[in-house]
């Protein structure tokens, strides 16, 4: 556990108790500190009340008069669509409010580190796709070069609940827009930034909103390194915001698709290939092409990435590769389900929206496609030009009809409704050399409560098919 600091003999107001909610109170009850916790559900509270934490509801008449700090947990609204009233309570006292990386930031480095002959090293990874496979790479390439790092924030364990790092310890953050939107402090030693498409656009107030909720990562976080993905034009703007002239190498320009050029440092890949310039001279290449942990172009996008922290954390290429070749992927991201009679199956539940969805698309070859669930704003068109390898669309969701509709002439589709349907259908035609797909491009919550339950059912019912 990470304590927090400078919060000795003072309370805490914690909304929120979740994990992040309930560590976050543990680490202020060990950094000295007083947790005051509240919950909108019982069950929350409960909890809180079970480990002896003191309740009490933020918007009660006085309630904050003695709070000095609010802590609130990254799905709580604080700005739009509307603050939620506990958090605007806290604003109109003048109370201020933060999360638990602000927290972790802030608390990370103690005197002991003074002992160190190799400081610890803080990565973190935001963007909208991409970021939790990219962190996972990370750590995985780390730890098997004998370099201890931990994985932490969206991904693995809670920010404030990782054991302090020790001697040359490297700890590996991924984070959402949500968490670097409110953190008061942001101070990583490598950030990077995979990409960017519309997501959360009613949490940010707009897809500029949501850009600047990433930006601050770097623009307030003040890396030593930056590692940034450039297919997009805000990648593009950013790399150019942080770069003192074009042979800035605390700048590394990623990209998945083009070849980068320039005196700087790049990292990109290419036909399958990975290739690392600096100072317009190859010094690293690497063949991604049978590494069955990172399959199509956005997992090779990821690899640059993590490629490029690797680098900075002093990892020569070939044992980068090495660690690579050993990665198994993320459960729910373009994992391999298994083969039968020639037909792969493979599970990008977390393909919650159009671009994800448009990524495992441009993965595969000829394609059943199990897609549908709660459709996010903005609608599909922009997955109609990566429809050229779907075969056979499978429709499930409530809404299967309209989502069906809405992929238009250009596919065939069926509608299927639910996930048993779809994976029998899509096994009754696949034939061999194709590739059952689900990258639903929607939410999952009209059928099932997580990506995570979407994604299981998916690999049972394939299971129960081919005998695995």
């Amino acid at each position: 556990m990470i304590p927090v600091r400078g919060v000795d003999g003072q309370k805490v107001a914690i909304l929120g108790l979740g994990r992040s909610g309930l560590t976050a109170a543990r680490s202020v009850a060990a950094g000295g500190g007083h947790p005051v916790c509240w919950d909108d559900g019982a069950a929350g509270r409960e909890r809180a009340e079970a480990e002896g934490h003191e309740l009490r509801d933020p918007t009660a008449p006085g309630a904050l008069d003695d709070i000095s700090l609010m802590v609130t947990s990254p799905g709580i609204p604080h700005l739009y669509p509307a603050s939620h009233r506990a958090i605007a309570a806290a604003l109109d006292a003048g109370v201020p409010v933060d999360n638990d990386i602000g927290l972790f930031f802030r608390s990370l480095a103690t005197d002991d580190w003074d002992r160190f002959d190799t400081l610890p090293r803080v990565v973190a990874v935001t963007g909208s796709n991409g970021k939790s496979t990219t962190s996972a790479l990370i750590a995985h390439l780390l730890n098997e070069a004998g370099r201890p790092a931990q994985l932490a924030g969206n991904i693995g364990r809670g920010v404030l609940d990782i054991d302090p790092p020790e001697e040359g310890g490297v700890v590996v953050l991924e984070l959402s827009s949500y968490q670097t939107e409110l953190a008061r402090a942001l101070t990583p030693d490598v950030a990077v930034f995979t990409n960017l498409s519309p997501d959360h656009l009613d949490r940010h107030g707009g897809y500029g909103g949501y850009f600047a909720a990433k930006r601050r990562l770097f623009a307030e976080g003040g890396p030593d390194r930056a590692v940034i993905g450039v297919d997009e034009v805000e990648g593009r703007f950013l790399a150019g915001q942080l770069t003192q002239g074009p042979a800035d190498d605390r700048v590394i320009r990623v990209s998945s698709g083009q070849k980068l050029t320039g005196p700087g440092w790049n990292v990109f890949a290419r036909k399958g290939f990975l290739a690392e310039y600096r100072k317009g001279r190859q010094i690293g290449s690497i063949d991604l092409r049978p590494i069955r942990g990172l399959p199509g172009a956005h997992n090779h996008q990821n690899a640059c990435a993590a490629y490029a922290v690797a680098r900075t954390l002093g990892l020569a290429p070939r044992v980068i590769e090495a660690g690579m070749q050993s990665f198994a992927g993320l459960p729910h991201r373009s994992q391999m389900v298994g083969e039968k009679d020639g037909v792969s199956f493979v599970n990008d539940s977390k393909a919650t929206n159009v671009d994800s969805a448009a990524r495992a698309l441009q993965a595969f070859g000829r394609i059943r496609w199990i897609c549908g669930g709660l459709e996010k704003e903005g609608g599909l068109g922009e997955l109609h030009p990566h429809l050229e390898s779907v075969v056979k669309a499978y429709v499930i969701g409530r809404e299967a009809e309209h989502f069906a509709l809405e992929l238009g002439a250009g596919v065939e589709s069926e509608v299927c409704g639910t996930m048993e349907r779809a994976v029998a259908r899509a096994v009754e035609d696949a034939q061999p050399g194709e590739t059952v797909l689900l990258a639903p491009a929607a939410a999952s919550f009209d059928q099932y409560d997580s990506f995570e339950r979407r994604g299981e059912d998916f690999m049972a019912r394939v299971r129960a098919v081919i005998g695995q």
